[in-house]
């Protein structure tokens, strides 16, 4: 081999290391990318409400102590509930019932059907959505967003517990439809959740 071919040879093998050596920099860069550090992540996967869904508080609602909460999805749909701190929770023994025959129908006798929520009730935000009873006393629960009534959670009616097991997943209230523009203005009233923990001191 002549000394120009092996001039060629060591060029070609310095480029070659050159960029063997680059890829291997974005390939650490993309590896820490897309694997954060361990000890940064949280200890329990994220659940899918907190995923989906963006929670907002609504804070004496109407009368003290009446805490719910909004868990607003991407998609404007509006998960209704009551918040840790609402005053039912205080009672000793807890919710022992709900009621969804409240006002002039029952919420839990109406069916919505098809895309266009065929059916579905339009209420303000002071409307009443049921009444939870504890042993010693009953609290109104009300939509505290105006929209249309989608659903109510039936389940509370065989199982009330549910509200003092798991209030904010199983235990849900209802799910409400607010029109953009009313959402923006409802929006306005409530609380997140880091003004909510540091208002009602809760972890």
């Amino acid at each position: 081999m002549s000394t120009e071919e092996q001039s060629i040879d060591e060029t070609n093998n310095s480029e070659s290391r050159a960029q063997n050596h680059e890829q291997e920099e974005l390939d650490e860069d993309l590896r820490l990318l897309l694997l954060p550090d361990a000890s940064s992540l949280p200890q329990t996967p994220p659940s899918a409400v907190e995923s989906n869904f963006v929670t907002y508080f609504a804070l004496d609602f109407m009368k003290p102590g009446h805490d719910q909460y909004v868990c607003r999805h991407a998609n404007g749909l509006c998960v209704i509930g009551l918040a840790s701190s609402h005053i039912a929770f205080k009672d000793e023994g807890g919710i022992t019932a709900v009621d969804f025959n409240v006002g002039k129908s029952d919420r839990s006798g109406f069916k919505v059907t098809g895309k266009r929520k065929k059916n579905a009730q339009h209420f303000e935000s002071n409307t009443a959505l049921c009444k939870v009873s504890t042993c010693n006393d009953s609290f109104i629960v009300r939509c505290c967003v105006k929209g249309s009534l989608l659903e109510v959670n039936q389940q509370l009616i065989k199982q009330p517990d549910l509200l003092n097991t798991s209030a904010d997943r199983e235990g849900y209230i209802a799910i409400i439809m607010p029109k953009p523009a009313d959402w923006l203005k409802i929006k306005a009233s409530l609380v997140d959740v880091q003004e909510y923990k540091k208002l009602r001191q809760v972890s």
